[in-house]
Parts: C-alpha cells; sequence; structure tokens
C-alpha cells in the first residue's frame, strides 16, 4: 500500500464569466478560479495526491500549464487520465480524503455533490469536507482556495 498527498491554491480570476467548479461540480453563483485548466483545487489535489502515492510526480508534468492543449481542459479529464495512468502501473484507489480551504463561498451544501462525483470517477469513497483559514493570510483574504487531500493505493495483484 501506498499514501499520497496534495495541495492545490489558485486565486479567484477577475473575470465575471469564469465558472467555480469544485470537486468535478459547478458551483453556480460564485467567481470562479484562475487557471490554465478550469483551476478546481478540489480535484487537483486529489490528483496530485493519486500521482504521488504511485511516485509519477505532480500534476504540472502530467499536465503543464504552458502546453496549450490543456487550456481550459475540465479537470474531470485529467483526472480519467491520471487514474489510468496510475492503474497501468498496477495501482489502484482504495480511500481518498480531500479538505477545501476557503472563507467563501460556504460550501457545506456542495460538499455530498463533490463526494459522490468523486467517488464515482475515482472507484472509491472519496470524503470532502471543508474549513476556514479564519481570516489569516490570503485564504483568509478571500484571494482565493485550496485544498489538500490524501489517497491511499493498493497494488492490484
Amino acid at each position: 500500500m501506498r499514501i499520497g498527498q496534495g495541495l492545490d491554491v489558485h486565486r479567484f480570476s477577475d473575470d465575471p464569466e469564469r465558472e467555480l467548479w469544485l470537486g468535478l461540480i459547478h458551483v453556480p453563483g460564485h467567481p470562479g478560479l484562475l487557471g490554465h485548466s478550469d483551476a478546481d483545487v478540489v480535484t487537483h489535489a486529489l490528483i496530485d495526491a493519486l500521482l504521488g502515492a504511485a511516485a509519477m510526480g505532480d500534476i504540472g508534468r502530467h499536465f503543464p500549464d504552458d502546453d496549450p492543449q490543456f487550456a481550459g481542459v475540465a479537470s474531470r479529464t485529467m483526472l480519467v487520465e491520471v487514474l489510468r495512468r496510475v492503474r497501468a502501473t498496477g495501482w489502484r484507489p482504495v480511500s481518498a480524503d480531500v479538505t477545501i480551504v476557503a472563507e467563501r463561498p460556504k460550501l457545506v451544501g456542495h460538499m455530498a455533490a463533490m463526494a459522490a462525483a468523486l467517488t464515482e470517477v475515482v472507484g472509491c469513497e472519496v470524503s470532502v469536507k471543508a474549513t476556514t483559514a479564519e481570516g489569516l493570510g490570503a485564504l483568509g483574504r478571500v484571494e482565493g482556495m485550496g485544498a489538500l487531500a490524501v489517497t491511499l493505493l493498493e497494488e492490484v495483484s
């Protein structure tokens, strides 16, 4: 078995048309995050945890932000591809846990949908929870959002 952890942070976009995507779901009525892809910090942290557990580097190695083919790519697409690569090396996820760090928006009404969407794609239980930064630092000043993830992989025999 192997454990991996991931961290992702994105600032809020100034573009009023930018949608907020978290944990593979659209969170309407709130500013989106700035990024080369859809900037889904929840899914990106989970991707990094999966890649770390499989000793395959990080999201930037697999989906470079200077590669135009990944401009605006949905995090679901990246997650599916990472899972394919992880499984191809002989590992499968058995558990995952994600913590979102954000002052706003309040996410309690969205976390079950995020957990369900991630669980369906990953193929194991994915827990999603949220906390605030208690007003401290860039995340506390509502300049952006962050997420941390941990995952457990087991070797496929």
